[in-house]
Parts: C-alpha cells; structure tokens; sequence
C-alpha cells in the first residue's frame, strides 16, 4: 500500500505535489519513527504515543494506526537523510500541518518520560527545516509536556 511512498516523494523535486491522506500521514508517521529511533531505544511507550498522535489526527481505530505505525517504521529505515527528507515533507505538506508535526514530535520525544538530548536536538532541526520558529517550537513542547502531565524538565 505505501511501497512506491517514497518514490512519489523523491521524484521530480522541481514540481513538488502536495500529499494527502495516508501518503502524508504516513510521511509524518515516519518523521515520528525517525525522532523515537534517535537515541537507540524505540520503545512501547514511544510506539503508542505515535499510534495515538496517528489515532488523533485522522480518528483511526487503534489498529489502523498501528498499521500505519509499521509501514512507517519501513519508510523512515529507507527514507534519505533527515535533512533532506524533512525538506521534501515541508515542499509537500501544508504550513498549519507543520506546526502540528513539531508538536506531536515533542509528544514523542517526551513519552517514555525522559529527556533526551538526541531527541530534542532532532526536534529543534526538524522544525527549523519546515519553517517554524524557535518560540512556536517551543510553545508547542510546553503544550506537549502538558498533555502529557510533565513539568518542564
């Protein structure tokens, strides 16, 4: 179902399309997998804070975003370099959809209830490659650490 996922994406980079329903989310799913991977422990607790992030955006039962989850945990072990990758999802997905990808990154990146310096890192780069500020990144991770109970560590 999203074997040519990334062919569609990395093709013809002068005339970027936009993506839409499942490509887009699971291009999303992907960047999340890509955060949960960045300190070498992807987690149940990383795995079902992103099953329910996909859940939420697009009311999935919990096994549609599970197997949303899995596809793109395939997509992300083959997409390119984050840098390049993030640029091609800011070309092809709306600037309010960008907003939330950074916040439900900080969801991820805090959901086994540790700070991880690689995580935050990944974060603060992915959201300077689809455009959003500093102070937007970061009122979205004090939204974050709030619907998640947590102080801000």
């Amino acid at each position: 179902m999203f074997r040519n996922l990334l062919s569609r994406l990395f093709t013809d980079a002068a005339d970027p399309a936009r993506l839409s329903g499942q490509d887009a989310e699971v291009a999303i799913a992907a960047l999340l997998v890509r955060l949960a991977r960045a300190d070498d422990h992807f987690g149940p607790a990383e795995k079902r804070r992103i099953d329910r992030i996909l859940a939420r955006r697009h009311g999935l039962s919990p096994a549609e975003a599970a197997e949303r989850r899995v596809a793109a945990e395939m997509i992300e072990a083959e997409a390119p370099d984050t840098v390049r990758f993030t640029r091609t999802v800011k070309d092809r997905i709306e600037l309010a959809d960008r907003h939330d990808i950074i916040a439900a990154m900080w969801e991820v990146a805090y959901a086994d209830g540790r700070r991880d310096p690689d995580e935050e890192s990944l974060v603060r780069l992915v959201a300077g490659l689809l455009g959003i500020n500093d102070r937007d990144s970061a009122l979205a991770r004090q939204r974050a650490l709030g619907s998640l109970g947590q102080a801000d560590p």
